[in-house]
């Protein structure tokens, strides 16, 4: 395995065992509302930017294409090998 890939999987396991922007966005929100602290209201502001949803979106999703793409070419090697 080299660097680049080495570093691809460090990333992808990162994404897999993060909390969502959804969940960090709802969490938040409930900090929120018990007490308007400056910064809080900053951190949700930006948990709850569409954009920042759709780039975790981005990442989870191909995070799990290339997951699925892994177990396929294990499925085939394993496979041939029968």
């Amino acid at each position: 395995m080299d660097e680049a890939e080495a570093s691809g999987q460090v990333w992808r396991e990162e994404v897999r065992m993060r909390l969502t922007a959804e969940q960090d966005r709802d969490a938040l929100a409930r900090l929120v509302e018990e007490d308007s602290d400056p910064f809080e209201v900053e951190l949700y502001e930006q948990a709850a930017d569409p954009q920042v949803l759709s780039i975790d979106r981005a990442q989870r999703s191909y995070a799990g294409q290339y997951a699925r793409h892994l177990r396929r070419l294990q499925a085939r090697q394993q496979h041939k090998g029968c």
